[in-house]
């Protein structure tokens, strides 16, 4: 049962995160002219394609590029990040969410830079059960 719990906490971080990205980056759309309740359902689905996406492939993708992240000191991660945000929308598009990310270099970056940087409050600021 606490499984269950923290994953739900986790899609809430995530798309909370992905909502407040919608709205301040100007490349990154949640379906507009929507209903909020439709807007909603979007955003938590797509923050569960994200949280999957983040589960399942970023380990793999850091594994085989932890070179260039010690070469550049850590900040190739935020590449990787981008990546993953870009692969959501693609994700999303395919399943016919109403999320999309205009173009990887700038909107994805600035989105994930600022839901890296938002989760890691909201994580903060959201008690974790192992603590």
């Amino acid at each position: 049962m606490r499984t269950l719990k923290d994953f739900a906490i986790k899609t809430l971080v995530n798309g909370l995160a992905l909502w407040l990205a919608g709205i301040v980056v100007a490349g990154i759309h949640f379906g507009r002219g929507a209903e909020w309740t439709g807007t909603l359902k979007t955003v938590v689905l797509v923050a569960i394609v994200f949280g999957a996406v983040n589960a399942l492939i970023k380990p793999v993708l850091k594994f085989f590029s932890t070179p260039f992240i010690w070469l550049t000191l850590g900040l190739f991660t935020l590449v990787i990040n981008a990546a993953m945000l870009q692969l959501t929308s693609w994700l999303s598009q395919q399943l016919g969410l109403a999320f999309h990310v205009d173009e990887f270099f700038w909107d994805a970056v600035l989105g994930a830079l600022l839901i890296t940087f938002v989760s890691m409050i909201l994580n903060a600021i959201i008690p974790d059960g192992k603590r």
